[in-house]
């Protein structure tokens, strides 16, 4: 296997971000949306989604700590995970935009279990009781305990490669 270092990046630059960043964009990832209740419906796109143990039942993702919706995840007891499929691009690009209203139409959703904003269309969704954040750098690693959930829509699902959203090929 031969490897290529990074454009304009050094040895003496290897635990750089932008190395960091440019490793990670080959690295294919699913693509969520965690949102949040409170006196607005917060959520944003996450690429970090993990399952971190089955008993109890665990999942992680990370957010940024200067993100729009980080004062809400940070107050949060409960958050919602959603499994986007290849069918909703559109709805990942709106939830990963800055500035955007997030829950106006053309977005489908209601208040789920906990009053957690739940998507609608999405492969699966989750509600989640957040028992951890922990730093990481300028992020948050979240931690939570599935509680409730369902599945919805049957497809393939929405992935996130070379800086875009994209789907499985056959």
């Amino acid at each position: 296997m031969t490897s290529h270092p990074v454009a304009g990046l050094g040895t003496a630059a290897a635990g750089a971000p932008a190395l960091l960043r440019a490793a990670f964009r080959q690295h294919a990832a699913g693509v969520a949306v965690v949102t949040a209740g409170g006196e607005r419906p917060v959520g944003f796109t996450a690429t970090s989604l993990t399952s971190v143990a089955a008993e109890p039942p665990l999942v992680s993702f990370g957010i940024g700590t200067g993100s729009s919706s980080w004062p809400a995840v940070a107050r949060a007891e409960y958050v919602g995970v959603h499994v986007l499929g290849e069918h909703q691009r559109e709805l990942a690009a709106t939830f990963a935009r800055s500035g955007a209203d997030r829950f106006a139409s053309p977005t489908r959703w209601r208040t789920g279990p906990r009053g957690v904003p739940v998507l609608d269309g999405v492969l699966a969704w989750l509600v989640c009781r957040v028992t951890a954040r922990v730093p990481a750098g300028d992020h948050r690693v979240v931690i939570a305990e599935v509680v409730s959930g369902g599945t919805g829509e049957s497809g393939r699902p929405l992935l996130y490669h070379q800086g875009g959203f994209n789907a499985l090929r056959d």
